[in-house]
C-alpha cells in the first residue's frame, strides 16, 4: 500500500500501475500494488486510515511525465524471455 500526493497526475499513476504489471509478467508472478491518492497531503507527511488499516507515510512519486508512454494505449511490447538462464 503506497500512499501519494493527491495532486498527483493521472498519466503518473498509470505510469506506476504498467511498472508493477510489467514486473510481474517478466517474472511470470502475479503482483499488485495499493496506491492510495492522499488529497490535501504532502511528500513526508502520514496519514491514518484507522482500525486495522494502518497508518501510510506519503511517498514522493518521480515528476517526469508518463505522458507519452500511457498514450500509447495499452500496446506494450511482449517481454523477451530468451533472456532467462
Amino acid at each position: 500500500m503506497i500512499a501519494i500526493p493527491g495532486d498527483t497526475p493521472a498519466s503518473s499513476i498509470s505510469g506506476l500501475i504498467a511498472d508493477e504489471s510489467a514486473i510481474g509478467m517478466v517474472n511470470q508472478k502475479t503482483t499488485a500494488v495499493r496506491i492510495i491518492p492522499v488529497i490535501g497531503k504532502g511528500v513526508g507527511e502520514s496519514v491514518q486510515f484507522g482500525g486495522l488499516l494502518g497508518a501510510a507515510p506519503i511517498m514522493p512519486i518521480n515528476r517526469f511525465s508518463c505522458e507519452a508512454f500511457i498514450n500509447r494505449k495499452g500496446r506494450i511490447p511482449a517481454p523477451i524471455h530468451s533472456f532467462k538462464n
